[in-house]
């Protein structure tokens, strides 16, 4: 699943000089990582109406989750990881929140 957030956080993160200049990251790779996953992702229409998280760019990613209907949310982000009302809220939804360790030991 994926959301127009989500994209956007990914040219974001991939953009940062940081990431960027460690991992020698170009912008056409960024277009292709983009095309490759429009190509294969099922987009989800998101609205904002979810507020359960302190970061609220994060509740666009729980969000994206829950009407996407996915099984997992795989994240290093501490604030979706260890707050106990977020891993309710989203249990509640029938998603668990893994590490990206955790989730490939899971595949």
């Amino acid at each position: 699943m994926i959301s127009e957030p989500i994209l956007d956080e990914i040219v974001d993160v991939l953009s940062r000089p940081k990431i960027k200049d460690k991992y020698e990251i170009t912008p056409e790779d960024i277009r292709e990582l983009l095309t490759l996953i429009e190509e294969r992702a099922e987009y989800v229409l998101i609205s904002g109406d979810i507020n359960i998280c302190r970061d609220k760019d994060d509740n666009l990613i729980i969000e994206t989750a829950i009407k996407g209907e996915t099984s997992y949310l795989v994240t290093r982000d501490d604030d979706i990881k260890f707050d106990k009302k977020v891993s309710l809220f989203l249990s509640q939804h029938g998603i668990s929140v893994l590490t990206v360790a955790k989730f490939l030991k899971l595949m």
